[in-house]
């Protein structure tokens, strides 16, 4: 059989390693003779592994139809025109993704989402772990889901984030999904918004009788076209399938409450209640979910807080990378008096819900970096804050700080936020790089 990984990234370099030591094909049957793998990767200096063959640089999608199947990494858009033709000539493709629910023998329980992903995925984790179920965390912040497949029996637990990439052609769904806040993102990947929000419906679209998808409740969803709130489309993502369908309603829900948390921010709190309400519903006793909620301090790069000098507070949310986060971070600190950094490589999408929330959120300058930084200008302009636009991650840090000194000395803190609201490969290797940088930056700070 000849297969193709198309990409050779963290998921392309799992796929190798699962081929080559189960020799399974797509349809698991073993094969009595030894595949002919080939890597096909852009990256014409890549350093392929011995015994495989590549198809690497500018004509890496050429000839797809001479394989057998093609294992699509997430970074490679599903609606490339050569993957469509490939497809119109009967190609099989698969993925990391598509491998893991077919060869996972516990129950998966998947959790999608525009944000909020990792650390719904986390906690839950924490939670079920401490209640002494048999719950492993794999994908995107855990290990790479192939490679825990020998430690998953029949009872154990699997919590997988699913991005809409890693959906897009999942023709299984998990037998527990979760459905957090989806609003739009990855403009610069999917052909539409509606691509985006019908990728995400796989997660409950093939889910059978027995089977449950948790969403958050909205009354009056409507479908994505007709402008429905963000959480309406939580649950019209979730609508599809077979399983019980489960509404999750922060405003009714008393095991804990906002001020329980250590995280900042009401997203995080409703990503903490979509947790413990998974959890409850798995036998999870209520006092050891408060008390892993409470210990929970968030993930980094997440509105994490790095330093305080004097009356002055930075915190790190470089895991921002569209306009509804940076909103959410700027809303996360009421009445605080803030100073927001944010740009980077833009992502198609409309800044209008920053401009928003700088309005009303207290805000007393913007430093702008990145590649988009004179269109989020041109959004947030006309809110009337005060906008400086730079170069260097070091030298918003300065202008932020300086600017925040001199303020600080009339009121009683300021609160300086890294939310860009937009890609990071403009300028770093990724958003963990982009918050390391920032981080590192900060720390070199002194009165």
């Amino acid at each position: 059989m000849k297969i193709a990984i198309l990409g050779f990234g963290r998921e392309g370099r799992s796929v190798l390693r699962f081929l080559k030591t189960r020799g399974l094909t797509q349809t698991n049957r073993r094969t009595d003779t030894e595949d002919e793998i080939w890597i096909l990767d852009r990256n014409p200096r890549l350093k392929v592994p011995r015994g495989v063959k590549s198809q690497l640089g500018k004509e890496y999608l050429s000839n797809l139809e001479v394989f057998d199947v093609i294992f699509r990494s997430p970074g490679i858009p599903y609606n490339l025109p050569q993957l469509k033709k490939a497809r119109r000539s009967g190609i099989k493709f698969s993925s990391l993704t598509k491998l893991f629910f077919e060869n996972c023998r516990g129950t998966i329980i998947g959790i999608t989402g525009t944000k909020g992903k990792g650390t719904t995925a986390t906690l839950l984790y924490k939670i079920l772990k401490a209640a002494g179920k048999p719950v492993l965390l794999a994908g995107n912040i855990g290990k790479p889901a192939l490679e825990i497949l020998p430690k998953i029996g029949k009872n154990s637990l699997v919590i997988l984030e699913l991005s809409s990439f890693q959906l897009q052609d999942l023709t299984i769904s998990p037998k527990i999904a979760v459905v957090l806040d989806v609003f739009p993102d990855h403009q610069d990947n999917h052909l539409s918004l509606n691509e985006y929000y019908g990728a995400k419906t796989n997660i409950a679209r093939h889910q059978k009788d027995g089977d449950k998808v948790f969403y958050f409740s909205a009354k009056g969803a409507r479908l994505p076209a007709s402008g429905g709130k963000n959480n309406a489309l939580s649950g019209w993502v979730a609508s599809g399938g077979r399983g019980k369908k489960i509404a999750v309603d922060e405003n009714w829900f008393g095991l804990f409450n906002k001020a329980d948390l250590k995280m900042h921010g009401s997203h995080n709190f409703r990503n903490a209640v979509m947790a413990a309400t998974v959890a409850l519903s798995l036998g999870a006793p209520a006092k050891t979910i408060i008390k892993a909620v409470r210990n929970f301090p968030g993930m980094e790069h997440r509105l994490e807080f790095v330093k305080q000098i004097g009356n002055i507070k930075f915190y790190n949310d470089s895991a921002s990378t569209n306009p509804h986060t940076a909103a959410a971070a700027l809303k996360a600190f009421p009445g605080r008096t803030k100073i927001l950094l944010a740009g980077g490589q833009d992502k198609n999408l409309d800044y209008g819900p920053l401009a928003e929330a700088v309005r009303i959120s207290n805000v007393l300058l913007i430093v702008l970096l990145g590649e988009n930084k004179k269109k989020i200008k041109e959004a947030v302009k006309r809110t009337g804050m005060a906008i400086k636009l730079v170069n260097t991650l070091k030298e918003a840090v300065a202008a932020a700080y300086q600017y925040g000194k001199a303020r600080a000395r009339d009121r009683d803190s300021v609160v300086i936020i890294f939310s860009p609201g937009a890609a990071s490969f403009d300028m770093f290797k990724n958003y963990a790089d982009r918050g390391n940088q920032f981080k590192k930056t900060v720390a070199k700070l002194s009165k």
